[in-house]
């Protein structure tokens, strides 16, 4: 097992860019009615698409059981079988284009070890620095959360979603839908297409619903509803939301010029919570 003061310090580099193929698909899977080259090479590129840029390119023999990379390499192993990317907070400095080469910057700057209740716990934070060639373009901080792998499922308390909002969307979620967002951001973890795996080991009660992808659902909702795309942005995820239902989007306008967001399941309940801001 790792230390804790081992880990923190740890820099990463790595390259990437998201091409025109790229953007298609992430657009077919994200936008209703896309039309394929709707983005073309230098277009601006939507935010958190990013996020598709870097992938974790394992060979299979370095892949975990639950479809990651294996630990023990940049992000240690900290002897806890669960892993989640649980939140984030980005500023936005200078636009990202299609087709330009991405350099990203991390570092981890905090690995903290807890308990809830008596569930041991870990939560390391990565700082990202995303370059263009003109120089800063995303500054961001990446939560993950480690924590055992359960004997059955517990789910958190729920949290009601507002009742009144400026926007209340709904998307909808199947193994498609999570699928094609796991293919366009290699992202190999078993719990968001392998519902055996999902259920059988990890105990959920069907496919899990993507943190990154709910964050991206909302961030697109709420530059459509001001008109401009935030300066900032901050997400947590606060209860898992599954395949069985659809997504609702919701976003509420405040007066110091952010918007209050969130995702909620069909019966009420909040699955990620966010913040836009425009200053």
């Amino acid at each position: 097992m790792d230390g804790t003061t081992s880990a923190v310090g740890r820099t990463a580099l790595a390259t990437g860019a998201i091409s025109p193929q790229q953007a298609d698909l992430l657009g077919a899977t994200l936008r209703p009615h896309w039309q394929a080259g709707a983005l073309s090479q230098g277009d601006v590129l939507p935010q958190l698409w990013h996020w598709a840029a870097f992938p974790p390119t394992a060979a299979m023999e370095d892949i975990g059981p639950d479809g990651h990379p294996k630990l023990g390499g940049f992000l240690p192993d900290l002897g806890l079988g669960r892993r989640m990317w649980a939140g984030g907070s980005l500023r936005f400095l200078a636009p990202v284009h299609v087709g330009e080469t991405l350099t990203r910057h991390s570092e981890i700057i905090s690995l903290e070890h807890k308990q809830a209740g008596q569930t041991p716990m870990a939560v390391l934070t990565l700082r990202h620095r995303i370059d263009t060639p003109a120089g800063p373009a995303i500054g961001e901080d990446q939560t993950i959360v480690y924590l055992p792998i359960p004997d059955r499922y517990a789910p958190p308390k729920p949290a009601q979603a507002p009742e009144s909002a400026d926007f209340d969307e709904t998307v909808t979620i199947d193994p498609v839908r999570l699928f094609r967002y796991s293919a366009v951001t290699f992202n190999g973890h078993r719990i968001h297409y392998d519902r055996s795996y999902a259920t059988q080991v990890e105990h959920y009660p069907a496919l899990v619903v993507h943190g990154p992808l709910q964050a991206t659902l909302l961030i697109e909702a709420a530059a459509r509803l001001a008109g401009r795309p935030p300066v900032t942005f901050r997400y947590r995820g606060v209860h898992p939301m599954f395949d069985t239902h659809p997504l609702r989007l919701i976003g509420t306008k405040s007066e110091d010029d952010t918007m209050i967001l969130c995702t909620a399941a069909s019966e009420g309940h909040i699955g990620t919570q966010a913040t836009a801001g425009w200053s």
